[in-house]
């Protein structure tokens, strides 16, 4: 009877050993993945907004249609921009005619230059024969010299008609683009996601009225684990699962590793462009990437369940002649069937505690069980 109870004692009881499950270590072949979860995002998003204050006269499109590029999308109401532009045109058709009015005088200017020093050319001749008077000659020199003034101040004048000309057109070209800036036009074919204001809105300057993206721009902002993230590269190929699509797989590359990490969550921000355009996901909506890493040959390799994170550093419990014992490992990649790449700290014949009944500490008792059962 005294046999029984020591019996129940030493293996039912609190000193009984310890229940564990182990597994032995594992030389084969190994498919590394990475996977992350992340958010449908337009990797370039084009707000249009006008450059000038206005009311809105027409919003011509609605969240989800589709646009063109250059396609007027929205019109803002010029108020007076059309008679000012009128105005300007008006004032560079006046500048246009005092041009020619100036240039007709320059060349009137030009001929009475011209007969006036043929004139006094002719007189100072018959001076020097002594047909004529000082008095005539000086005369004659001074029409001269007056008719070259006149040229120089039609030129002068002609010059500032055509900087008056030049400066009405500056003025006009710069109320016709004004003019123009009332349309709000898309600059690229593509879809609109987001409608900000509507008929008989005020905008300022800058304030954005709609959004526009383009399909073909989606990627998939996606975070990793930053010890896996060292293993990627972009051009790497991807598996994309929609959540609102599980049962479709749809296939990517990594576009983008982004330079800044999480240092509170340790993830890093790896971004995956679509390689197909046959689907049109939701923005915001969330997506399961896988990545596929090349395979890693005759790996050693443990259940990922026993690699224990102790101390800031990865340690397994290693079967020691019915004890466990502590013991700390590096580790390399894993594969989402839930294996982990041994690099250093375990043995060809070590047998590894992969579960067990209750927390472990070194040199406890163990005893090795097909499985744990709940009680």
């Amino acid at each position: 009877m005294f046999s029984i109870f020591l019996w129940v004692i030493l293996t039912q009881g609190p000193l009984a050993p310890v229940k564990v499950t182990t597994d032995k270590i594992k030389v084969a072949n190994l498919a590394p993945e990475v996977f992350g979860v992340g958010i449908i995002e337009a990797r370039h998003t084009y707000n249009i907004a006008p450059i000038m204050n206005g009311r809105v006269s027409r919003v011509l499109v609605d969240q989800g249609d589709k646009v063109l590029a250059g396609q007027v999308i929205a019109e803002i109401d010029p108020i007076d921009l059309n008679e000012k532009l009128a105005s300007s045109q008006h004032m560079a058709e006046r500048a246009a005619n005092t041009v020619k009015v100036a240039e007709a005088q320059l060349l009137e200017a030009q001929s009475r230059s011209r007969t006036t020093t043929s004139t006094h050319a002719r007189f100072s001749e018959l001076h020097t024969r002594g047909f004529i008077s000082q008095e005539m000659l000086d005369a004659k020199l001074h029409e001269r010299t007056a008719a070259i003034a006149a040229v120089d101040a039609a030129a002068a004048n002609l010059s500032a008609a055509k900087r008056e000309y030049a400066k009405t057109l500056s003025d006009s070209k710069g109320a016709k683009k004004l003019q123009e800036q009332t349309r709000l036009i898309s600059p690229v074919s593509g879809i609109v996601t987001a409608r900000m204001v509507d008929n008989g809105a005020i905008l300022s300057p800058g304030q954005t009225a709609l959004q526009v993206v383009e399909p073909s721009d989606l990627w998939v902002k996606t975070r990793v684990d930053q010890k896996q993230s060292g293993m990627l590269q972009p051009g790497f190929k991807a598996d994309i699962v929609l959540r609102s699509q599980p049962q479709l797989h749809i296939p990517g590359a990594l576009a983008r590793i982004d330079l800044i990490s999480d240092s509170v969550t340790e993830e890093r921000i790896v971004n995956v462009a679509f390689s197909t355009q046959e689907i049109h996901p939701s923005l915001g909506e969330y997506a399961e990437i896988t990545f596929q890493l090349p395979l890693l040959e005759r790996a050693i390799s443990i259940p990922s369940a026993a690699v224990k994170r102790i101390n800031q550093q990865e340690a397994v419990w290693v079967l020691q002649e019915g004890h466990a014992q502590l013991r700390f490992i590096k580790t390399g990649v894993s594969s989402l069937d839930g294996r982990t790449q041994v690099i250093d700290g375990l043995g060809a014949q070590d047998e590894v505690i992969v579960y067990s009944q209750q927390a472990l500490h070194d040199g406890l008792k163990v005893r090795v069980v097909p499985e744990i059962v709940r009680n």
